[in-house]
């Protein structure tokens, strides 16, 4: 049986039918978007075999110890308190509904599958396909049976393709306990939703705060930079984070991406915003999503934190397949 996407009482950010953004609605359209794959000038990324390295991380990391290790685009292995959490598993070769067509892989993963550790908790922020990958939470599934969380409606995505799968949902400003001391909120992100032109915005997105004994976490999938507010709120009600992950990459063109994709500035703003935690950028020199170059966001991301003033151990752009442990608040 086929299950629709999510039905529930209208609230502030959902009108009965669809999700939104309440602050301020989202102007591009699909013909904007042609206009945009028309017009585009997007800066070729080079075709070589790059050397690359490949983490191998341990089974677990306990107490508050915290050590991260960046897969590539979205994806972190996350390890404190004896917990193994991945934020928006991706290891396809496409970020695409289509085999033959669509966003190629560029780097390869930064931990090969068989290497990566049980994973106790997925996040999954919205349902992009490069965000929700269905192939591999399924090998994630069948493998480890971890938790997953994500925003509203995307258990129909994830359960329309294997009815098995368990798939707990939130909503913004919701939050779920996996033991005594770690809990998992929502909180709002500037994205928007959609696998086709008839689903659009059905489900719902957002970012993840992780509070844990030993600091609290901030994942962020997706978001345009708005006024900020989002980021200060964030803040305010959960601070101060000791690590972040922020996107840097597809933000150009800026006048089709800005509502949805921050730039490597505004990804300073809202690192700023969350009290200058350890940051780790992500969403780069995976797929190429947008115009700007394969190594453009870190170069762009590199003058910003200079120019705000930035330690450039604060605000960091790992290497794909790079480990890194966080200092403690």
């Amino acid at each position: 049986m086929h299950k629709a996407y999510y039905q529930g009482p209208k609230s502030d950010h959902f009108d009965g039918k669809k999700f939104f953004n309440p602050w301020e609605p989202r102007p591009n359209s699909f013909n904007k978007f042609i206009y945009w794959k028309m017009t585009s000038k997007a800066k070729p990324w080079p075709k070589i075999d790059y050397d690359q390295q490949f983490d191998i991380p341990p089974d677990r990391v306990n107490g508050s110890s915290l050590r991260i290790s960046f897969v590539g685009h979205s994806t972190i292995l996350i390890q404190t308190q004896g917990l193994n959490i991945l934020t928006d598993p991706i290891w396809s070769d496409r970020a695409s509904p289509f085999k033959n067509f669509g966003p190629t892989r560029y780097s390869k993963p930064g931990i090969l599958f068989e290497n990566l550790p049980p994973i106790d908790l997925v996040l999954i922020s919205h349902n992009h396909y490069d965000h929700l990958d269905i192939e591999t939470i399924n090998s994630i599934c069948l493998r480890d049976d971890p938790r997953i969380l994500t925003p509203l409606g995307n258990d129909s995505v994830i359960q329309n393709e294997n009815p098995s799968i368990p798939v707990e949902t939130l909503d913004w400003h919701q939050k779920s306990q996996f033991n005594e001391g770690v809990y998992v909120n929502l909180v709002p992100s500037q994205h928007w939703s959609g696998r086709h032109i008839f689903d659009k915005n059905k489900a719902l997105w957002g970012a993840f705060v992780i509070t844990t004994p030993g600091g609290n976490l901030f994942f962020c999938g997706d978001s345009g930079y708005g006024n900020g507010d989002i980021f200060r709120q964030t803040y305010d009600k959960f601070g101060p984070f000791r690590f972040a992950m922020l996107p840097i990459g597809a933000y150009k063109p800026r006048w089709f991406m800005k509502y949805a994709h921050m730039d490597p500035q505004e990804a300073v703003f809202a690192h700023k915003d969350l009290g200058g935690p350890f940051t780790a950028a992500i969403h780069f020199k995976t797929f190429q999503l947008g115009d700007d170059g394969f190594n453009e966001p870190c170069i762009y991301l590199r003058e910003s934190c200079e120019k705000h003033q930035i330690q450039p151990d604060k605000f960091r752009t790992l290497n794909i397949g790079e480990a890194w442990y966080i200092p403690e608040l």
